[in-house]
């Protein structure tokens, strides 16, 4: 019978519990199938040692799935593929943009806007059933990094001054309903409080529960370029400096690897590791 946690002994000499439950959660998430995931936590847990840290014990997970299965492994380092999206918040920005599209939204990206005091640039214009909705995007290099209340309170007052201008615009076919804040990382929990309480919408790594930032991208097969286990650092950069973002994306431009020089053999793998990466789609 396995137990939900096991002791860790850190280097200092401090007992910890790591919480196999945790892990088995992160490796179901990619879609692995409960005898690889049984193998992968059996393994795991007869080579752990004195003072293994949580982070080796992922690595060591994520290195025994990608052995089995590349594109499984590629899901299941997805939160470190977004922060490779930097260091620029641009291609996070159009990653954003193309979840609300394939969520049924007509975007744009990096629109000046007149409010009733000043002109705004707002990251993402996303229009739906004649409603207009102004979306920012904060992203983050690294992870620690959370947004606290200071984030919404700016993007609302900003929000706010737009949406009297827009709305008293004739010109204007939609009206602007909705305001938010999209973050790589996580919100404190006075940024959620204000969210509620100015009804500004804030969707994060984790939050909406159930329907966060993973759960969307897991839900529509939205996989960014930098999530494959088999593109190195640069080639990932140069399809992103191209407009690259999604896995997808990379099916309809193949060329491009041959403009990087790919060979056809090493070619065929990517794609076939890209291919099964958005036929994935998780109905959890």
């Amino acid at each position: 019978m396995e137990t939900n946690t096991i002791d860790i002994i850190k280097t200092s000499g401090t007992k910890v519990k790591f919480s196999l439950n945790k892990l088995r959660t992160s490796l179901n998430r990619t879609g692995a199938d409960s005898q690889t995931i049984d193998e992968i936590i059996n393994k795991v847990r007869d080579e752990l040692y004195h003072g293994i840290s949580t982070n080796e014990i992922y690595n060591r997970a994520y290195a025994l799935l990608k052995r089995k299965k590349s594109y499984l492994a590629s899901k299941y380092k997805l939160k470190k593929a977004i922060y490779e999206l930097g260091p620029t918040g641009f291609p996070f920005e159009r990653f954003v943009s193309s979840i609300l599209e394939f969520s049924g939204y007509r975007t744009e990206v990096g629109k000046i806007l007149q409010g009733q005091c000043v002109t705004h640039e707002v990251d993402i214009l996303a229009h739906k059933n004649n409603e207009t909705t102004i979306v920012e995007c904060k992203f983050h290099n690294e992870e620690g990094l959370n947004c606290n209340v200071k984030i919404p309170l700016y993007i609302n007052s900003r929000y706010k001054d737009v949406q009297v201008h827009w709305n008293r615009n004739f010109k204007n076919t939609s009206k602007l309903t909705k305001g938010w804040v999209v973050t790589n990382t996580r919100f404190t929990e006075d940024a959620i409080q204000y969210g509620s309480c100015a009804n500004l919408y804030l969707l994060s790594w984790d939050y909406p529960k159930n329907d966060g930032l993973k759960d969307r991208i897991d839900r529509l097969a939205l996989y960014p370029i930098t999530v494959s286990t088999l593109l190195t650092k640069r080639e990932k950069q140069f399809l992103i400096n191209r407009d690259i973002i999604l896995c997808r994306e990379l099916i309809g431009d193949v060329f491009y690897l041959d403009h990087l020089g790919i060979s056809e053999i090493r070619k065929e793998k990517i794609m076939n590791e890209i291919v099964m990466l958005c036929e994935s789609q998780n109905h959890e």
